[in-house]
Protein backbone atom coordinates (compact mmCIF):
# COMPACT_ATOMS: atom_id res chain seq x y z
CA UNK A 1 0.00 0.00 0.00
CA UNK A 2 1.32 3.37 -0.47
CA UNK A 3 2.10 6.02 2.23
CA UNK A 4 -0.31 8.19 0.10
CA UNK A 5 -3.26 6.19 0.67
CA UNK A 6 -5.79 6.57 3.72
CA UNK A 7 -8.73 5.34 4.48
CA UNK A 8 -12.15 7.50 6.26
CA UNK A 9 -15.38 6.67 7.79
CA UNK A 10 -18.15 7.73 9.73
CA UNK A 11 -21.04 6.50 10.94
CA UNK A 12 -24.26 8.18 12.50
CA UNK A 13 -25.42 8.06 16.28
CA UNK A 14 -28.98 7.45 16.80
CA UNK A 15 -32.08 8.54 18.72
CA UNK A 16 -33.61 6.16 20.58
CA UNK A 17 -37.29 6.87 20.23
CA UNK A 18 -38.70 3.75 21.37
CA UNK A 19 -38.14 0.37 23.27
CA UNK A 20 -35.06 1.34 24.66
CA UNK A 21 -33.43 -1.30 27.30
CA UNK A 22 -35.39 -4.22 25.87
CA UNK A 23 -32.19 -4.78 23.61
CA UNK A 24 -30.18 -6.12 26.92
CA UNK A 25 -29.58 -9.71 26.75
CA UNK A 26 -31.01 -10.20 30.01
CA UNK A 27 -34.43 -9.31 28.83
CA UNK A 28 -34.29 -10.07 25.26
CA UNK A 29 -33.05 -13.46 25.65
CA UNK A 30 -36.69 -14.21 27.48
CA UNK A 31 -39.05 -12.07 26.38
CA UNK A 32 -37.77 -10.77 23.22
CA UNK A 33 -36.65 -7.21 22.60
CA UNK A 34 -37.88 -4.20 20.38
CA UNK A 35 -36.80 -1.13 19.72
CA UNK A 36 -37.19 1.88 17.22
CA UNK A 37 -34.45 4.15 16.90
CA UNK A 38 -33.31 7.28 13.86
CA UNK A 39 -30.08 8.12 12.97
CA UNK A 40 -28.98 11.77 13.14
CA UNK A 41 -26.52 14.19 11.43
CA UNK A 42 -24.38 13.21 14.16
CA UNK A 43 -20.60 11.46 13.73
CA UNK A 44 -17.96 9.07 14.39
CA UNK A 45 -15.52 9.27 12.68
CA UNK A 46 -12.42 7.92 11.75
CA UNK A 47 -9.09 8.38 9.48
CA UNK A 48 -6.70 5.46 8.90
CA UNK A 49 -3.74 6.08 7.29
CA UNK A 50 -0.80 3.64 6.71
CA UNK A 51 3.09 4.55 8.04
CA UNK A 52 6.64 3.16 7.46
CA UNK A 53 7.77 3.70 11.28
CA UNK A 54 7.23 0.67 12.93
CA UNK A 55 4.40 1.73 14.77
CA UNK A 56 0.61 1.66 15.55
CA UNK A 57 -0.71 5.04 16.98
CA UNK A 58 -4.08 5.33 17.76
CA UNK A 59 -5.42 9.31 18.69
CA UNK A 60 -8.51 10.13 20.06
CA UNK A 61 -8.76 13.77 19.13
CA UNK A 62 -11.84 15.06 20.50
CA UNK A 63 -10.94 13.45 24.20
CA UNK A 64 -7.21 14.22 23.80
CA UNK A 65 -5.79 11.04 24.52
CA UNK A 66 -2.90 9.09 22.06
CA UNK A 67 -1.49 5.92 22.40
CA UNK A 68 1.08 4.24 20.75
CA UNK A 69 3.10 0.82 20.66
CA UNK A 70 5.80 -0.65 18.08
CA UNK A 71 3.81 -3.48 15.29
CA UNK A 72 2.59 -6.13 17.10
CA UNK A 73 -0.44 -8.33 16.51
CA UNK A 74 -1.76 -7.94 20.26
CA UNK A 75 -2.40 -5.23 22.27
CA UNK A 76 -3.59 -5.58 26.05
CA UNK A 77 -6.52 -3.74 25.78
CA UNK A 78 -6.28 -1.68 29.41
CA UNK A 79 -6.32 1.70 30.00
CA UNK A 80 -6.73 4.23 27.56
CA UNK A 81 -8.43 3.73 24.39
CA UNK A 82 -9.27 0.01 25.24
CA UNK A 83 -11.79 0.20 22.79
CA UNK A 84 -9.28 1.03 19.65
CA UNK A 85 -6.62 -1.52 21.22
CA UNK A 86 -9.87 -4.11 21.38
CA UNK A 87 -10.81 -3.55 17.70
CA UNK A 88 -7.32 -3.43 16.60
CA UNK A 89 -7.09 -7.22 18.76
CA UNK A 90 -10.41 -8.71 16.78
CA UNK A 91 -9.34 -7.73 13.04
CA UNK A 92 -6.12 -9.25 13.18
CA UNK A 93 -7.45 -12.54 14.85
CA UNK A 94 -10.12 -12.38 12.26
CA UNK A 95 -9.57 -10.94 9.06
CA UNK A 96 -5.76 -10.83 8.71
CA UNK A 97 -4.75 -14.44 9.79
CA UNK A 98 -3.41 -13.05 13.19
CA UNK A 99 -0.78 -11.11 11.06
CA UNK A 100 0.02 -7.79 12.45
CA UNK A 101 -1.91 -5.24 9.85
CA UNK A 102 1.15 -2.93 9.37
CA UNK A 103 2.33 0.14 11.03
CA UNK A 104 -0.24 2.93 10.61
CA UNK A 105 -1.76 6.27 12.60
CA UNK A 106 -5.78 5.73 12.99
CA UNK A 107 -7.45 9.53 14.52
CA UNK A 108 -11.04 9.13 15.60
CA UNK A 109 -13.32 11.70 17.18
CA UNK A 110 -17.12 11.70 17.35
CA UNK A 111 -19.54 15.22 17.50
CA UNK A 112 -21.23 14.06 20.87
CA UNK A 113 -19.40 13.51 24.17
CA UNK A 114 -19.17 10.37 25.45
CA UNK A 115 -21.73 9.48 27.84
CA UNK A 116 -24.98 11.35 26.13
CA UNK A 117 -26.57 8.77 25.53
CA UNK A 118 -26.83 9.22 21.76
CA UNK A 119 -24.79 5.68 21.37
CA UNK A 120 -21.16 7.42 20.95
CA UNK A 121 -18.72 4.89 21.56
CA UNK A 122 -20.82 1.87 19.89
CA UNK A 123 -21.10 4.12 16.80
CA UNK A 124 -17.19 4.83 17.54
CA UNK A 125 -17.05 0.81 17.30
CA UNK A 126 -18.85 0.61 14.17
CA UNK A 127 -16.63 3.55 12.38
CA UNK A 128 -13.17 2.05 13.78
CA UNK A 129 -14.39 -1.62 11.86
CA UNK A 130 -15.92 0.18 8.84
CA UNK A 131 -12.34 1.69 8.42
CA UNK A 132 -10.60 -1.62 8.97
CA UNK A 133 -12.90 -3.12 6.25
CA UNK A 134 -12.29 -0.76 3.92
CA UNK A 135 -8.61 -0.76 4.50
CA UNK A 136 -8.14 -4.68 4.08
CA UNK A 137 -11.11 -5.41 1.61
CA UNK A 138 -12.72 -7.40 4.11
CA UNK A 139 -15.80 -8.78 2.72
CA UNK A 140 -18.37 -7.85 5.57
CA UNK A 141 -22.34 -6.74 5.08
CA UNK A 142 -24.16 -4.89 7.60
CA UNK A 143 -25.15 -7.73 9.79
CA UNK A 144 -21.42 -8.62 10.37
CA UNK A 145 -20.10 -5.16 11.05
CA UNK A 146 -22.62 -4.77 13.77
CA UNK A 147 -22.21 -8.09 15.00
CA UNK A 148 -18.65 -7.79 15.58
CA UNK A 149 -19.06 -4.28 16.94
CA UNK A 150 -21.46 -5.87 20.07
CA UNK A 151 -19.17 -8.50 20.28
CA UNK A 152 -16.10 -6.48 21.10
CA UNK A 153 -18.18 -3.88 23.42
CA UNK A 154 -20.62 -6.62 25.35
CA UNK A 155 -18.21 -9.79 24.91
CA UNK A 156 -14.27 -9.02 24.68
CA UNK A 157 -14.51 -6.22 26.85
CA UNK A 158 -17.45 -6.95 28.83
CA UNK A 159 -19.10 -3.76 28.79
CA UNK A 160 -22.47 -3.47 29.74
CA UNK A 161 -25.38 -1.91 27.28
CA UNK A 162 -27.60 -3.31 25.11
CA UNK A 163 -27.78 -4.16 21.03
CA UNK A 164 -29.56 -1.09 19.36
CA UNK A 165 -26.62 1.23 18.92
CA UNK A 166 -24.43 -1.12 16.92
CA UNK A 167 -26.91 -1.59 14.75
CA UNK A 168 -28.29 1.71 13.99
CA UNK A 169 -24.78 3.13 13.46
CA UNK A 170 -24.36 0.71 11.34
CA UNK A 171 -27.69 0.46 8.99
CA UNK A 172 -28.43 3.99 9.10
CA UNK A 173 -32.20 5.51 8.91
CA UNK A 174 -35.68 4.68 11.12
CA UNK A 175 -35.09 0.91 11.71
CA UNK A 176 -37.56 -0.72 13.99
CA UNK A 177 -35.59 -3.52 15.57
CA UNK A 178 -35.93 -7.51 16.49
CA UNK A 179 -33.57 -8.78 19.41
CA UNK A 180 -34.56 -12.71 20.18
CA UNK A 181 -32.40 -15.30 22.04
CA UNK A 182 -29.95 -17.32 19.99
CA UNK A 183 -28.35 -13.87 18.97
CA UNK A 184 -30.91 -13.79 16.30
CA UNK A 185 -31.90 -9.54 15.23
CA UNK A 186 -34.01 -8.91 12.66
CA UNK A 187 -33.39 -5.00 11.30
CA UNK A 188 -36.79 -3.81 9.67
CA UNK A 189 -35.75 -0.37 7.62
CA UNK A 190 -39.28 1.86 8.04
CA UNK A 191 -40.39 3.26 4.98
CA UNK A 192 -41.56 7.01 6.56
CA UNK A 193 -42.90 9.52 4.65
CA UNK A 194 -40.82 12.90 3.58
CA UNK A 195 -43.13 14.99 5.39
CA UNK A 196 -43.46 12.93 8.09
CA UNK A 197 -40.13 13.37 9.23
CA UNK A 198 -39.72 16.70 8.13
CA UNK A 199 -42.80 17.72 10.53
CA UNK A 200 -41.43 15.55 13.60
CA UNK A 201 -37.43 17.36 12.82
CA UNK A 202 -39.56 20.52 13.18
CA UNK A 203 -41.58 19.34 16.72
CA UNK A 204 -37.61 18.02 18.37
CA UNK A 205 -35.98 19.75 20.45
CA UNK A 206 -32.16 17.99 21.73
CA UNK A 207 -31.39 19.00 24.91
CA UNK A 208 -27.73 18.31 26.45
CA UNK A 209 -27.69 18.03 30.10
CA UNK A 210 -23.94 19.26 30.60
CA UNK A 211 -23.89 15.72 32.54
CA UNK A 212 -21.70 12.60 31.07
CA UNK A 213 -22.94 9.82 33.00
CA UNK A 214 -21.66 6.08 32.78
CA UNK A 215 -24.56 3.83 31.85
CA UNK A 216 -22.99 0.73 32.62
CA UNK A 217 -24.01 1.56 36.23
CA UNK A 218 -27.60 2.06 35.36
CA UNK A 219 -27.80 -0.85 33.46
CA UNK A 220 -26.21 -3.23 35.65
CA UNK A 221 -29.03 -2.34 38.07
CA UNK A 222 -31.57 -3.23 35.11
CA UNK A 223 -29.74 -6.07 34.82
CA UNK A 224 -29.89 -7.01 38.00
CA UNK A 225 -33.35 -6.12 38.48
CA UNK A 226 -34.51 -8.38 35.52
CA UNK A 227 -32.29 -11.56 36.36
CA UNK A 228 -33.71 -11.29 40.04
CA UNK A 229 -37.51 -10.96 38.06
CA UNK A 230 -38.33 -7.77 40.04
CA UNK A 231 -41.92 -7.72 38.91
CA UNK A 232 -41.85 -4.19 38.78
CA UNK A 233 -39.03 -3.92 36.06
CA UNK A 234 -40.41 -6.72 34.18
CA UNK A 235 -43.77 -5.28 34.04
CA UNK A 236 -41.97 -1.44 33.09
CA UNK A 237 -39.53 -3.03 30.52
CA UNK A 238 -42.65 -5.52 28.75
CA UNK A 239 -44.71 -1.94 28.79
CA UNK A 240 -41.64 -0.32 27.20
CA UNK A 241 -41.69 -3.10 24.32
CA UNK A 242 -45.47 -2.52 23.69
CA UNK A 243 -44.42 1.35 23.29
CA UNK A 244 -42.54 0.03 20.33
CA UNK A 245 -45.16 -0.80 18.95
CA UNK A 246 -47.38 1.59 19.62
CA UNK A 247 -44.70 4.01 18.19
CA UNK A 248 -43.89 2.95 15.00
CA UNK A 249 -47.82 2.40 14.31
CA UNK A 250 -47.50 6.68 15.10
CA UNK A 251 -44.57 7.09 12.80
CA UNK A 252 -45.96 5.68 9.59
CA UNK A 253 -49.20 7.36 9.82
CA UNK A 254 -47.59 10.75 11.07
CA UNK A 255 -50.01 11.36 13.70
CA UNK A 256 -47.52 13.18 16.58
CA UNK A 257 -49.93 13.83 19.23
CA UNK A 258 -49.96 9.75 19.13
CA UNK A 259 -46.26 9.45 19.00
CA UNK A 260 -46.08 12.06 22.15
CA UNK A 261 -48.47 10.27 23.98
CA UNK A 262 -46.47 7.06 23.19
CA UNK A 263 -43.39 8.96 24.65
CA UNK A 264 -44.67 9.76 27.53
CA UNK A 265 -46.13 6.25 28.60
CA UNK A 266 -42.28 5.29 27.77
CA UNK A 267 -40.53 7.69 29.73
CA UNK A 268 -42.70 6.64 32.92
CA UNK A 269 -42.72 3.13 32.17
CA UNK A 270 -38.75 3.56 31.98
CA UNK A 271 -38.13 5.51 34.96
CA UNK A 272 -39.79 2.52 36.68
CA UNK A 273 -37.42 0.30 35.91
CA UNK A 274 -34.43 1.81 37.94
CA UNK A 275 -34.46 4.44 40.94
CA UNK A 276 -31.01 5.65 38.21
CA UNK A 277 -32.69 6.60 35.32
CA UNK A 278 -34.05 10.41 36.24
CA UNK A 279 -32.44 12.70 38.88
CA UNK A 280 -33.61 16.08 40.70
CA UNK A 281 -31.94 17.86 38.01
CA UNK A 282 -33.51 16.19 34.67
CA UNK A 283 -36.94 16.15 36.77
CA UNK A 284 -36.76 19.58 37.03
CA UNK A 285 -35.67 20.42 33.22
CA UNK A 286 -38.47 18.13 32.16
CA UNK A 287 -41.37 19.93 34.36
CA UNK A 288 -40.06 23.25 33.07
CA UNK A 289 -40.29 22.41 29.00
CA UNK A 290 -43.38 20.75 29.57
CA UNK A 291 -44.43 23.77 31.86
CA UNK A 292 -43.68 25.68 28.58
CA UNK A 293 -45.81 23.73 26.39
CA UNK A 294 -43.83 20.95 24.89
CA UNK A 295 -45.94 17.51 24.38
CA UNK A 296 -43.61 14.63 25.63
CA UNK A 297 -39.83 14.35 26.80
CA UNK A 298 -37.53 11.26 27.29
CA UNK A 299 -33.82 10.82 28.15
CA UNK A 300 -32.12 9.46 25.04
CA UNK A 301 -30.25 6.18 25.80
CA UNK A 302 -29.91 4.63 29.57
CA UNK A 303 -30.88 7.65 31.04
CA UNK A 304 -28.85 9.22 34.05
CA UNK A 305 -27.62 12.26 32.41
CA UNK A 306 -26.75 13.03 28.59
CA UNK A 307 -29.53 14.11 25.95
CA UNK A 308 -32.94 14.66 26.78
CA UNK A 309 -35.30 14.72 23.51
CA UNK A 310 -38.57 17.05 23.64
CA UNK A 311 -41.45 16.84 21.38
CA UNK A 312 -42.55 20.70 21.62
CA UNK A 313 -45.56 22.34 18.93
CA UNK A 314 -43.42 23.85 16.16
CA UNK A 315 -45.51 27.14 17.09
CA UNK A 316 -43.58 26.96 20.81
CA UNK A 317 -40.08 25.78 19.08
CA UNK A 318 -38.31 29.09 19.65
CA UNK A 319 -40.03 29.83 22.88
CA UNK A 320 -38.97 26.98 24.45
CA UNK A 321 -35.45 26.59 23.26
CA UNK A 322 -34.64 30.14 24.26
CA UNK A 323 -36.41 28.75 27.68
CA UNK A 324 -33.56 26.12 27.81
CA UNK A 325 -31.07 28.21 26.93
CA UNK A 326 -30.86 29.85 30.18
CA UNK A 327 -29.58 26.46 31.35
CA UNK A 328 -25.98 27.58 31.93
CA UNK A 329 -25.08 24.17 32.34
CA UNK A 330 -26.44 22.16 29.04
CA UNK A 331 -27.61 23.38 25.38
CA UNK A 332 -29.32 22.60 22.76
CA UNK A 333 -28.22 21.18 19.44
CA UNK A 334 -29.66 21.05 16.01
CA UNK A 335 -30.07 17.53 14.58
CA UNK A 336 -32.07 15.91 11.71
CA UNK A 337 -32.74 12.16 10.34
CA UNK A 338 -30.02 10.99 7.96
CA UNK A 339 -30.75 7.64 5.87
CA UNK A 340 -27.09 7.07 5.49
CA UNK A 341 -25.63 4.57 7.82
CA UNK A 342 -22.00 3.59 8.20
CA UNK A 343 -19.84 4.75 5.18
CA UNK A 344 -16.21 4.28 4.40
CA UNK A 345 -14.27 5.72 1.28
CA UNK A 346 -10.59 5.96 -0.18
CA UNK A 347 -8.33 8.77 -0.48
CA UNK A 348 -5.38 9.55 -2.40
CA UNK A 349 -2.98 12.56 -1.57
Amino acid sequence: MSELFLVRSRSPLRLGLAGGGTDMESFYSNYGGCVLNATIDLYACCTLKLKHNGKIRFVASDIGEEFEIALTDYIEPTGALKLHKAIYNRIVKDCNKGHPIGAFKMTTYCDSPPGSGLGSSSTLVVSIIKAYVEFLSIPFGDYDIAKLAYEIERQDLQMKGGKQDQYAATFGGVNFMEFYKDDRTIINPLKVRKWILSELEQSLILFYTGVSRDSGVIIEEQNKNIENKSEETIKSMLAIKQEAFEMKDALLRGDIKAIAESMRRGWEAKKSASAKISNSNIDRIYDLVMDAGAMAGKISGAGGGGFIMFLVPPSKRMKIIHLLEQEKAGRTMPCHFVDEGSQSWRINK
